[in-house]
């Protein structure tokens, strides 16, 4: 059974691609694995799988390709552009956002999938 250390386990998981990619073990155009891969390598559902590959795809660490899969990337250097701390603190903010608003579309995927494959009362 999978330990529970309080951080969601799809960030776990993109974080080890990222620190692989960083230490140059993948390097990019590397096929990262399919999301059956990831769930049986790291014992876990497909929407971790796939939230796993959407971080690294949004932190610039890979890019996916339709019906071939996903490649390992590396990000742009940062800009130049100083902004405000008040401005870089909202910006975080709407990332948080996001994400979230990706993850209750995933979870809302998941509850239509249960709800169609319940038997209909006659």
């Amino acid at each position: 059974m999978a330990e529970f250390t309080g951080r969601a386990k799809y960030l776990e998981i993109a974080d080890d691609f990222k620190r692989r990619i960083r230490q140059g073990e993948l390097e990019p155009g590397t096929k990262l694995p399919s999301e059956t891969e990831l769930m049986n390598d790291h014992d876990v559902s497909r929407t971790v799988a796939r939230q796993a590959i959407s971080r690294l795809r949004e932190d610039g660490y890979a890019i996916s390709h339709q019906g071939k899969g996903s490649f390992v990337t590396l990000p742009e250097e940062p800009r130049q552009t100083k902004h405000s701390p008040e401005f870089e603190e909202i910006a975080g903010y709407l990332s948080d956002v996001r994400r979230e608003v990706r993850r209750l579309a995933d979870r809302m995927d998941q509850l239509e999938q249960l709800v169609r494959k319940q038997p209909q009362d006659g």
